[in-house]
């Protein structure tokens, strides 16, 4: 016994030998390839950005990445065109994007929350068609809701697009595995037993916690929306409800012959990323917020 203190004392009187980590080396190749792929993904806005800030005439004329000095006078054109209606189809897309990205939302939460936390018959089955929903391309189903929509006469109307927008299989999918994750089984089981209805439950106990995974999915279907161009094309035909995209598209087809309308086109392209940007800026501190709080759990 009397040894064994005595090693003990020995060996903490030794001094202590910092422990080197070895740091990881970088890996040349794999950051050239990443500095590729946001090259080739940031090239075509700066291409916008400067060859937004060209006239006309400058367009054609310059090189390609040399900048111009008519940008405003650009935007003034564009919003002098056809009495400003591109700030029609702005508004339009917002509330296209907005709205249906919106009521997709609340659509998801509940179908997955329901999905995750309930029980019923055929909810096995239910899940596998949403599934097989995800696989399907909204290209197919363009048709198929543009003549459903025709039969009950809300063609060439908002309704058109925002009914199709609020049904989001794969936002569903995504809010029953962030509910199945994030919602624990004691806390609604606690709710049930200070006696929470399920509204109560849903809007007071699970909202809250899923709030992160929700932004997510406002963020996904926004972005969908915002950038959908088939639907609308088929949908509408009055220009006054168009969305950014068509609109623009249209506006392109008339450069062919009116070349001074190429100049509104790409500041119209330019003017349509400043609200996609603005909203993953104010929205990204719930991503920040949500990962602090999980690093705090662990």
């Amino acid at each position: 016994m009397t040894d064994l203190l005595t090693s003990t004392v020995r060996s903490a009187e030794l001094p202590m030998v910092p422990v080197r980590r070895k740091r990881r080396r970088s890996c040349p190749l794999a950051t050239v390839i990443l500095l590729a792929g946001a090259l080739y993904c940031l090239l075509p806005v700066v291409w916008v950005l400067v060859a937004s800030t060209k006239s006309g005439s400058e367009l054609f004329s310059t090189f390609t990445f040399a900048p111009g000095t008519s940008l405003l006078h650009n935007v003034g054109d564009l919003t002098a065109y056809r009495g400003g209606l591109f700030w029609r189809w702005m508004l339009n897309t917002v509330l296209y994007a907005g709205g249906g990205a919106a009521l997709s939302v609340v659509v998801s939460a509940m179908a997955g929350f329901a999905l995750a936390k309930y029980s019923f018959p055929g909810k096995s089955a239910l899940f596998n068609v949403l599934l097989a929903g995800i696989l399907v391309p909204g290209v197919i189903l363009a048709i198929p809701q543009y003549l459903l929509l025709a039969h009950v006469g809300l063609t060439n109307t908002y309704w058109s697009v925002l009914l199709p927008s609020i049904i989001s299989p794969y936002g569903i999918y995504l809010a029953r595995i962030y509910a199945a994750a994030a919602v624990p089984d004691e806390v609604v089981e606690a709710a049930r037993a200070d006696g929470a209805g399920a509204a109560r439950l849903f809007v007071d106990v699970v909202l809250p916690m899923m709030r992160p995974g929700l932004v997510t999915i406002f963020l996904f279907q926004f972005v969908a929306i915002w950038n959908n161009f088939l639907l609308p094309y088929i949908m509408l035909g009055n220009d006054k409800l168009f969305p950014l995209t068509v609109g623009l598209n249209g506006l392109l087809n008339q450069g062919a012959s009116q070349p001074a309308l190429y100049t509104l086109v790409i500041t119209g392209s330019l003017l349509s990323i400043v609200p996609l940007t603005a909203l993953f800026l104010s929205l990204q501190r719930y991503w920040q917020t949500d990962l602090a709080a999980g690093a705090v759990k662990a």
